[in-house]
């Protein structure tokens, strides 16, 4: 995530417009780090007994629609960008609070996911150590990077981004040879990866809860709304990032799963463990060997480590507005080093959270990740219809009730049905991380007698000088 803030400037000094549409995309699909299909395949695999394709496409059909609705939301709100904002503008700012807090798990967890994928790709090349050793090396790194900088350049990310689609259009490209070959389905063309026997779809459903996982970062396209050279472009570029990014992880699983039709072939000796954490490195051994496993894993290796410093520096964006306004501990969260000018509390808190991956795997996390994220796409859906529909009467044509009723209900069905499909554990624990919110919420309220501050990631933190009393 690009920094918006000049140390020492007014707090009013304007973000400078000069990312293109293509730039704004390219920021989006770094964030997303298209080497995730393989992070989570074996994990995916198992679990839609073996049509991880299917699962990317319904999670796709969710996305469409909940892109939409950022969009039209986008551009109503400029200065804004995420699904609290909009909660919070068009219904109540206590239900933006709620929002907010419970979409933090994305959030808060997000590097902790880089950092286990790290820490799997690194175990893969020296197994003999232990993978504390890297969990605790890569935060420390990334965490220090942090405290003394948070500025990062689209330039980067696009630099990273390519290296990393470039890899994966060359290891597809061995996979279709080794296809004509006879390996595998033994053809380019099956249906195989997307329906068999003994597919089913509850199963296929819940897959796609896991790999909305994925997808998480199209949002983030919102944040750049200040800085793009016409608010205009946004709405497409969130469409652009959703699309581009759902057709990677579709034909790159699309390929895998019809070269690797079983994924007990990613649980030698019958471990699970390799399952449940990063395949990725797993997948470019036994497509290319060692050749293709280094290429691979330092594809995945620079798109996640990338991920993991936007993503923390993210968390500590977040936290350091939500201390600003009062909604947390002030002295604590809206602190900020006058040597560095970073929020130092609040990424060291997001480096202990990191810590945390020495006995975490992949699949322990991505359920909680996409509770909060199905908390947002559920009230951006829901938001487009109170803010257009309601507050502004636009339900009496035809094409307007299209717009701002049917289709914001159609995400918002959709959406549902991967709710349902969440597993218990996610329900529990996201539930569980709500109602905290809910009774801190009521403790910040008087009793729900007044409105909670608002707190927005995307807003502008110009001046650190005046944080700082």
């Amino acid at each position: 995530m690009p920094e918006s803030f000049v140390p020492g400037a007014d707090s009013k000094v304007a973000l400078k417009r000069n990312l293109g549409m293509w730039a704004i995309v390219a920021l989006g699909l770094g964030y997303m780090t298209p080497t995730v299909v393989f992070d989570t395949f074996g994990l995916v695999a198992e679990g839609t007994n073996n049509v991880v394709p299917l699962a990317y496409v319904f999670a796709l059909i969710v996305m469409v629609f909940t892109a939409i609705s950022y969009g039209k939301m986008t551009s109503q709100f400029p200065s804004a960008g995420s699904a609290y904002t909009y909660a919070k503008n068009s219904i109540h700012p206590n239900v933006g609070f709620v929002v907010g807090w419970t979409s933090m798990l994305d959030y808060m967890l997000l590097p902790l996911v880089n950092i286990i994928i790290v820490r799997s790709y690194m175990e893969s090349f020296f197994p003999d150590i232990d993978g504390a050793v890297w969990v605790i090396l890569f935060t420390v790194l990334a965490t220090g990077i942090i405290y003394f900088t948070m500025r990062g350049t689209s330039n980067v990310n696009t630099i990273l981004l390519v290296i990393a689609v470039v890899s994966m259009i060359g290891f597809v490209a061995v996979v279709i040879g080794q296809l004509l070959g006879g390996a595998g389905e033994g053809t380019l063309i099956t249906p195989t990866p997307f329906i068999h026997e003994g597919v089913d779809l509850s199963a296929v459903l819940l897959g796609a809860t896991i790999v909305c996982f994925s997808f998480i970062g199209f949002d983030a396209v919102t944040m750049y709304v200040e800085e793009a050279r016409t608010p205009r472009v946004v709405p497409r570029a969130i469409m652009l990032t959703v699309l581009i990014g759902g057709g990677i992880f579709i034909v790159t699983s699309y390929f895998t799963q019809a070269l690797f039709p079983d994924w007990n072939v990613f649980a030698p000796g019958g471990d699970r463990q390799y399952v449940d954490d990063s395949t990725l490195p797993i997948i470019g051994e036994l497509v290319g060997g060692q050749t293709m496993k280094v290429i691979l894993t330092a594809a995945g290796f620079a798109a996640t480590i990338a991920s993991l410093l936007a993503s923390q520096a993210s968390v500590a964006r977040m936290l350091l507005v939500m201390g600003r306004n009062n909604v947390l501990p002030k002295k604590l969260f809206g602190f900020v080093n006058k040597k560095t000018h970073t929020p130092t509390f609040n990424v060291i808190f997001a480096g202990v959270v990191c810590l945390t991956g020495v006995v975490l795997t992949l699949a322990d996390i991505v359920h909680f990740i996409n509770f909060g994220a199905l908390v947002a796409f559920s009230f951006v859906n829901i938001s487009v219809v109170a803010w257009f529909a309601i507050r502004q009467g636009r339900r009496h044509t035809a094409g307007d009730i299209f717009k701002f009723i049917v289709m914001p209900v159609l995400g918002l069905a959709l959406t549902v049905i991967l709710w349902v499909n969440l597993s218990p554990e996610a329900l529990t624990g996201g539930l569980i991380w709500a109602a905290i919110g809910i009774v801190y919420l009521a403790i910040l309220t008087k009793g729900f007698r007044k409105q909670v501050a608002g707190f927005d990631e995307a807003q502008p933190v110009t001046d650190f000088n005046k944080v700082v009393k």
